[in-house]
C-alpha cells in the first residue's frame, strides 16, 4: 500500500497546481491529505446547497481544518435548472456540470492549472453520469489514475490516520427520489430531517426514500429488528408523520446504496 500511495503522491506532484472539488467523503479526503503530502499548492472546494445535508458540510469543513488544508465554501444552486428539477436518469450530470464551471471559473481566476476529483477506480463499473461533466470540463481523477479502489483507500486511510476511513457513503440528497419524481426544496428538507431523527435514535447507514407521500427506510438487515420495539418503532412512525409523510415503512431488502440506479 505505501508503494501505491507514493505512486499517488508522484502523480500529483507532476501538476503545478490543483483544485479540488471536496465533499468531505472517504475519496476526497484521502485526495485532500495525499495533496497535503506533496506539497502541491492547492485548494479544496466545497460546494454547499440544498441537495447537501448540513451534517455533512459541518463534517467537511471540520476534517480540511484537521488537515490543515486550504478550503473554501461555496454556493451552487441546482433547483434553479429545471434540467435537474425534473429528476431524469442522468440527473447528476447537471449538478456536476454546474460544480465544474464554478471551479473552473475560480481556477482560471486564481492561477489553478488543474481541477480534481475524488473519483475511484470502482466508479468506473457504477452508474456516474456526474463523470461526464468532468470529461467536459476536463476535470481529472487522480485516485482513478493510480488505480485506487474504496477499499484500498479505506486501508490506506486508516493507515494515515484519516478520520473518515469508515465513513459511510453520503450521497446527495436527491438520491432519494426516484427518477422523474421532481425535485423540491420541500422534499429536500423533509428527507434530509427525516435521516436526522433516525441518526439520532442510533442507525447509522441508512437511507429514507421518498415516495410522495410515503417514506420507505432502508437501514442494515441486521437492524431491522429493531423496528419490532413498539416505542421505537411508534417514535419512529410518528416524528416522520410529523415531518409530511403519510405512510411510513421499513424495507425488508435491507439498505442498498445506490438502490433508484436499479
Amino acid at each position: 500500500m505505501a508503494d501505491t500511495y507514493q505512486k499517488l503522491l508522484a502523480l500529483l506532484r507532476e501538476m503545478p497546481s490543483v483544485l479540488l472539488a471536496y465533499s468531505g467523503g472517504v475519496d476526497s479526503t484521502f485526495l485532500l491529505k495525499a495533496l497535503g503530502d506533496s506539497g502541491v499548492r492547492s485548494l479544496a472546494v466545497i460546494a454547499v446547497s440544498a441537495t447537501m445535508p448540513e451534517r455533512e458540510r459541518r463534517e467537511a469543513e471540520e476534517t480540511a481544518r484537521l488537515l490543515g488544508a486550504d478550503c473554501r465554501v461555496i454556493t451552487t444552486d441546482e433547483l434553479s435548472n429545471p434540467d435537474f428539477v425534473r429528476n431524469p436518469r442522468d440527473r447528476c450530470f447537471y449538478c456536476k456540470d454546474e460544480l465544474f464551471s464554478r471551479l473552473a471559473g475560480i481556477a482560471r481566476s486564481e492561477g489553478y492549472a488543474v481541477i480534481v476529483d475524488g473519483s475511484n477506480a470502482d466508479d468506473l463499473a457504477d452508474w456516474r453520469p456526474g463523470r461526464r461533466a468532468g470529461q467536459k470540463h476536463g476535470v481529472r481523477s487522480p485516485l482513478i489514475e493510480a488505480g485506487l479502489a474504496k477499499q484500498e483507500i479505506r486501508e490506506l486511510s486508516r493507515a494515515l490516520g484519516l478520520p473518515t476511513w469508515s465513513k459511510p457513503a453520503a450521497p446527495c440528497l436527491s438520491s432519494r427520489f426516484p427518477y422523474g419524481t421532481e425535485i423540491t426544496l420541500e422534499g429536500l428538507k423533509r428527507v434530509e430531517q427525516a435521516e436526522e431523527i433516525l441518526r439520532e435514535l442510533g442507525f447509522g447507514e441508512l437511507r429514507v426514500r421518498s415516495h410522495g407521500s410515503l417514506a420507505r427506510i432502508e437501514v442494515p438487515k441486521h437492524q431491522i429488528e429493531r423496528f419490532f420495539e413498539r416505542n421505537l418503532r411508534e417514535t419512529v412512525t410518528d416524528r416522520l408523520k410529523a415531518l409530511g409523510f403519510t405512510y411510513v415503512t421499513v424495507d425488508l431488502g435491507g439498505f442498498v446504496s445506490g438502490n433508484f440506479n436499479f
